[in-house]
Parts: structure tokens; C-alpha cells; sequence
């Protein structure tokens, strides 16, 4: 379909997903190698953008399709262990996170304070710590008089932004990382809360977050299986401690938590075979959703860091929105998308449609930001 000029639209949404704001580059005078978003510049630019100028007066919708902060790199933090998980700690994980990118937080506000701007805010694996209703407040507190026009809840999981458009963030489909987001929080006898998270944010914090530290791009890089031959070749000792580590760890957590529930041995295999699925195939996972919800035409989730758009013979669309942290492909047909800022857009040229005019009224594309900050220069990472 020819692109139409912007004013033939009733409404724009935006999606973007996985970008991991986390404390800052620099934490009490040290490096934070923890830190994978560095784009404030650009996603400052890209709000801006979309609530000025043309899109002054257009209905716009940011659905911040999960991930976008990412309590589970934030270092430094005088919790440990299972404090970690608490309620007290995910408000201090919050602030620093806000407080590192107060540059991003003030250009969202700005972005809600225009005429029908809206954001809705779905909960990653790598933000999960929402589900407390203290970091809902305090997210929301910093946007004032118009934090209500930022859904954001446990209930939101599929979202639909309009007609034949389902948005989720994609973690429910592996089990590593899939929880219960109405009902993650336990209560100790004393009061005090405490988030219980999926195994993989576990492995994140003890075994990811580790290696990182000896080597930043060691969550960066796809496809994984790549990844491992080409450090075995030319990182080996480094490579072989990591996936030792992994292994012990996966034994240890895993192997020994079914055995312990005292499990079949065929249910056990079934089991770990399926938490070993970390990057599904998500085509099939895309035909199977189709089937199951036929009101659907598109589907866009986030998750894998994989920016990719399919268009299916029967007309439907997929469509993962990458992220906004640098990536590693050692896939030589996708070289070249480690840096690109990727996220969909949504043009509804009448929002009255009805699904049988669906491809009439709704224009879908994965786009690239590229920025309109004019400095000669970017930041090194």
C-alpha cells in the first residue's frame, strides 16, 4: 500500500520494546558494565518527533512493549541475595534507573503533556518488578497531573491498540522466563513483599551478569550456538568457564528442583527441554497464534532483540520490534542490524473500521530511528 500523508491518519501507535534502561554508565565513580542502553540522545529526539510538528495535533500511542527498564541489571544496590527480590529493593533499583536516565523520563512527561498523547506500558521479564503497586506509584508520580494517560498494570498482557492488532511482550513463550503476573508477590509473616521470579531472571543476575563483567557483549550476541563455537575457537578458556558455569548452574536450579518434586523421569526430560527452548521459533509460534485468535491480522512482540517483519500469504503480519541496546549478530543474513533502532508503527486511517476493511483503514511497518540529533558526533560503547 503507498504511504498517505500523515493527516489522513486519525491515529498513530507507536511500539517499541527492550530497550533496558538500567543505572547509568557510571555508578559511584565506576564503569557500568551493566548498562546496555545508551541512546538517551535518540529516544529523546524520537518522543520529541512524535508529539511536535506533524504529529501535534494526531492521536498518538506509545505502547511500551516490555523491558523498557531493566531492574535486573542494576548493580551496587545494598541488597543480596533473596533482598534483591524485595519491595524495598525494586524501589531503589527504580530510582536509580530514573535518576540515570532523567533525560528520557523529562522528554516522556513532555511527550504526555501533548494533546492526545498516551502511553501503555506492558511488563517484561526484565521489568517484572512492576507488579509491585509501590513502583507503579512511584513510576507514575514523576508524570504528574497526566500520569493518566499511562496504562500500566499486572492485567495487561495481550494488548490491542485497535482493531485486528495484538501486542505482547513474548516472554510467556518460553518457560524460563514466564510468570504470573497477578500473582508474583508473596507476603512474609511481617509484612514485607517480595517479587518470586521466573528461573531465568535468576540465571540473569548469578551467571549472566557475572560473565558480563569480564566481557559486555556476552548477552549481545545471536545466534547463541554461533556464538559458542566462535569463542571456543578464539576465546576458549573464557567460553569453557562460561558454559560450565551454565551448565552447573541449570543442574543445580533445575535439574535437582524437579527431582526433588520427585517427578517422572519422562516429565522431568519433557520439562527441561522445553526451559532449554531460550529463543523459540517464532514463526511457528506466530501460525499457532493466528489459529488460535482469528480476529487477529498482526502480531508484534519484543523479547528475543530479533527486529523482524513477515508478511504471511494469507495477509497476516509478524512483527518483532528488536531493541534499542548495540547487538552482535554473527548470522552473516543479518549482519547488519546490531544497530538499528528499530520499532513499529500503526497508521489507522479510521478508527471505525470493521475487520473485513481491515488492509483499507491499517497501515503497518518495522521502521529504524535514525535520529534528527545534529552533534558530529555519538557516544563510544
Amino acid at each position: 500500500m503507498k504511504s498517505q500523508q500523515k493527516n489522513n491518519f486519525q491515529k498513530i501507535i507507536l511500539v517499541i520494546s527492550d530497550l533496558h534502561l538500567s543505572a547509568g554508565k557510571m555508578i559511584k565513580g565506576k564503569r557500568n558494565l551493566l548498562e546496555d542502553f545508551h541512546y538517551d540522545n535518540e529516544l529523546i529526539d524520537f518522543l520529541t518527533y512524535y508529539s511536535s510538528g506533524d504529529y501535534e495535533d494526531i492521536a498518538v500511542e506509545l505502547v511500551i512493549n516490555g523491558d523498557f527498564l531493566d531492574f535486573l541489571a542494576v548493580p551496587y544496590v545494598e541488597f543480596y541475595d533473596d533482598e534483591f527480590w524485595s519491595e524495598k529493593a525494586g524501589l531503589a533499583k527504580l530510582k536509580m534507573i530514573m535518576s540515570a536516565h532523567k533525560g528520557v523520563m523529562d522528554a516522556l512527561k513532555s511527550f504526555l503533556s501533548g494533546k492526545d498523547k498516551r502511553v501503555v506500558y506492558i511488563i517484561g521479564n526484565h521489568d517484572a518488578e512492576f507488579v509491585f503497586d509501590s513502583l507503579k506509584t512511584e513510576f507514575l508520580s514523576y508524570f504528574g497531573d497526566d500520569s493518566f494517560k499511562i496504562s500500566l498494570s499486572n492485567s495487561i498482557n495481550n494488548h490491542t491498540p485497535t482493531k485486528g492488532v495484538s501486542i505482547l511482550h513474548g516472554h510467556q513463550y518460553e518457560i524460563a522466563h514466564d510468570f504470573d503476573q497477578e500473582n508474583a508477590v508473596i507476603e512474609t509473616l511481617n509484612g514485607e513483599k517480595y517479587f518470586n521470579p521466573p528461573w531465568g531472571s535468576y540465571y540473569v543476575t548469578n551467571v549472566i551478569n557475572k560473565y558480563k563483567q569480564e566481557r559486555s557483549f556476552i548477552n549481545a550476541v545471536r545466534p547463541i550456538k554461533h556464538f559458542l563455537i566462535h569463542g571456543l575457537l578464539f576465546d576458549t578458556f573464557f567460553t569453557l568457564r562460561f558454559m560450565l558455569s551454565n551448565v552447573y548452574y541449570f543442574i543445580m536450579v533445575r535439574f535437582w528442583h524437579f527431582y526433588m518434586m520427585k517427578k517422572g523421569l519422562k516429565q522431568v526430560f519433557q520439562d527441561l527441554y522445553r526451559e532449554l527452548e531460550l529463543f523459540q521459533d517464532f514463526e511457528t509460534v506466530t501460525r499457532q497464534y493466528f489459529e488460535k485468535n482469528t480476529e487477529s491480522r498482526v502480531l508484534i512482540v519484543g523479547h528475543t532483540h530479533n527486529p523482524t517483519l513477515r508478511i504471511f500469504n494469507d495477509g497476516t503480519i509478524f512483527i518483532n520490534t528488536g531493541t534499542w541496546t548495540r547487538m552482535v549478530n554473527l548470522d552473516l543474513g543479518q549482519w547488519n542490524y546490531g544497530n538499528a533502532l528499530t520499532y513499529a508503527k500503526i497508521q489507522v486511517k479510521n478508527t471505525e473500521y470493521e475487520l473485513e476493511d481491515f488492509d483499507k483503514n491499517v497501515e503497518v511497518d518495522l521502521k529504524y530511528w535514525m535520529g534528527i540529533n545534529n552533534l558530529p558526533y555519538s557516544e563510544y560503547h
